[in-house]
């Protein structure tokens, strides 16, 4: 097994990446409006967001002052693909997936920062 597949299934193996990966599959996020959904600090989520980028399973990306993540789904990678199309076609009926999904569509960066 090649050390990039298993950094994968180790970033895969906490419930909140897991989420995160869910929730970003309906849009991109920026840190605070996955704080706001998963109601954990900004740093916590921050550390979550760094170990999928490490994973190669999502990416980030700058839109004026936000930073944005996404999913891979384009990676060069096959088996990042294969594992995100999994991901995809699974939990759809997880109860708690669905109230973060209720909640990543009425989350606004704007009115959770204030701006």
């Amino acid at each position: 097994m090649k050390r990039d597949e298993v950094n994968v299934f180790k970033a895969l193996g906490d419930k909140n990446r897991i989420r995160i990966i869910k929730m970003l599959e309906k849009r991109d996020l920026c840190v605070c409006e996955a704080r706001e959904v998963l109601d954990l600090s900004n740093s916590t989520v921050s550390k979550h967001l760094s170990i999928l980028c490490n994973a190669d399973l999502i990416t980030d990306f700058k839109d004026g002052k936000w930073v944005n993540y996404r999913l891979n789904a384009r990676s060069k990678n096959p088996f990042i693909r294969s594992i995100l199309s999994s991901i995809k076609n699974s939990l759809t009926d997880d109860e708690q997936v669905t109230n973060d999904a209720k909640k990543v569509r009425s989350a606004d960066r704007n009115k959770i920062c204030g701006i």
